[in-house]
């Protein structure tokens, strides 16, 4: 989701390069995909370029909200509190 909402709205990646740039085995980044297809995070597109198949992979507006939401509550988790809080470090 990360390399897919860093697009523009309304870009896609085709399968191969989402795949070189995961790192990842063809059938690893198909079962994944599947997942995100299914909670409506992803829109995977299949077609023909001339006579060779393509698959290209695109978030959703649904799919680009849920990874802000997630973003944000990790960032949430992950920044200290302000104030005057003490913590056991403190003491």
């Amino acid at each position: 989701m990360t390399t897919l909402t860093a697009l523009p709205v309304g870009d896609r990646l085709t399968f191969p390069r989402l795949q070189s740039l995961l790192d990842t085995t063809a059938g690893n980044l198909s079962t994944h995909l599947r997942r995100l297809e299914e909670a409506g995070y992803v829109t995977v597109t299949k077609g023909h370029q001339g006579r060779v198949p393509s698959t290209h992979v695109e978030a959703t507006r649904a799919g680009r909200r849920a990874f802000e939401d997630y973003v944000g509550r990790l960032t949430e988790l992950l920044t200290p509190p302000t104030g005057g809080t003490s913590t056991t470090e403190d003491r």
